[in-house]
């Protein structure tokens, strides 16, 4: 499979100044602008940055940013799954992972999420995937944000509904472990049906 590539971008006006939205964004492009100080749920930012840059030169990866005032105030990033989870049992070269989205903490509030996801679909190569996104209430920032489980799944679930992601039913132990855990999923229109039938095996691995 080919992994097409095609650069999208927006700019919006927002109460905390112009934000531009813009990817999948290149290696060269992600070195043009640092990484705000506060982008350090993962790792410091810099080491995030780094890490970024790694995802961007895969050739599935996308890494999708939002940009204030030539700093990096947020990002979205879509690979492959680790070799080491379950949804890589089948190596289906068209299924990828949401594995990471975040949004500086001054920013947030104003909708960046969901506007980074939905940029993420403009592409209409991503009809040809299966995009997931494996929600785990701990690595939600629940100290920070002063919400409850279930209102921080709202959250996540509003952000992920602007990408065309909705909850869906699995197996898996880590998603079972509580029940504010939750597997978001999109099929792009140009799934063939032989894949969407894989794809429910490997939702329901072993039952």
């Amino acid at each position: 499979m080919i992994h097409s590539k095609k650069t999208f971008s927006s700019h919006l006006s927002t109460s905390l100044g112009e934000i531009q939205l813009k990817g999948p964004m290149t290696e060269e492009e992600l070195k043009q602008y640092p990484l705000h100080s506060r982008l350090d749920s993962f790792r410091r930012a810099n080491q995030q940055h780094q890490a970024l840059i790694e995802i961007a030169n895969l050739e599935e990866g996308r890494v999708n940013v939002a940009i204030s005032e030539k700093v990096i105030i947020g990002y979205v990033t879509f690979l492959h799954p680790d070799p080491i989870e379950r949804w890589s049992t089948f190596y289906m070269e068209n299924l990828l992972e949401l594995g990471a989205i975040e949004i500086a903490p001054s920013y947030r509030g104003i909708g960046l999420g969901s506007k980074l996801i939905e940029l993420s679909v403009t592409d209409p190569f991503m009809e040809n995937y299966i995009i997931i996104s494996t929600e785990y209430y701990w690595h939600w920032d629940l100290n920070n944000s002063k919400l409850s489980v279930w209102d921080y799944r709202k959250i996540m679930e509003k952000m992920m509904f602007a990408g065309g992601l909705t909850p869906a039913p699995t197996n898996d132990p880590e998603i079972m472990a509580h029940p504010a855990n939750c597997l978001m999923v999109r099929i792009g229109k140009n799934v063939r049906e032989k894949d969407r039938k894989l794809f429910d095996q490997l939702r329901f691995l072993n039952a």
